[in-house]
């Protein structure tokens, strides 16, 4: 399994198996980092742009994989939980801990020199119950679970103070006339 900088499991043995496609990729399948980043690896950019900038992972007939293209990212949208289904509720003015966390499966790569290079960034969304039972024991992400009762109870005030703050109030309701 995958090992985060500190020696402790990340959940998965192949992170790439967890990414579903690049956030560089536009619909049309052209690469949006050499377009836009290409001053960083010009090599890469004039490469892609001799091919009308189209990505060669993204190609289902081709021999690319995203882990064979250098700037490949796959950042997670931090809706739900991917291993318990816990949906995020966000509080608009409270200033309170996210039920979702970011969870990296990439990290840096040893080369000869000993010095760690970066890796490919690959994140998913976890809940902070999953993410401690996925860095502090033996869970994986891919794991058949349901969401912690803790994690429920959070989630249920959350949307109960939605619902509050949705409700109708009337002027004459909100302020008392004899004040």
């Amino acid at each position: 399994m995958e090992k985060a900088p500190g020696g402790s499991p990340v959940g998965v043995d192949d992170p790439y198996g967890h990414a579903e496609r690049c956030d560089h990729v536009t619909d049309e399948g052209k690469c949006r980092w050499a377009v836009e980043n290409g001053y960083h690896d010009p090599e890469f950019a004039d490469a892609r742009s001799v091919d009308d900038f189209r990505c060669l992972a993204a190609d289902p007939d081709g021999d690319w994989g995203w882990r064979d293209c250098p700037h490949f990212r796959s950042l997670t949208d931090g809706k739900e939980c991917i291993r318990c289904g816990l949906e995020e509720r966000r509080l608009a003015h409270d200033d309170v801990r996210p039920l979702l966390e970011e969870h990296h499966l990439s990290y840096a790569v040893e080369s000869a020199q000993g010095e760690g290079r970066p890796s490919h960034e690959i994140t998913v969304s976890l809940c902070r119950w999953c993410h401690a039972k996925v860095h502090n024991s033996w869970a994986r992400i891919d794991d058949d679970a349901s969401p912690d009762p803790d994690a429920i109870a959070e989630a249920e005030t959350r949307k109960g103070q939605e619902l509050d703050e949705l409700a109708f109030e009337s002027a004459a309701e909100r302020f008392d006339p004899g004040e």
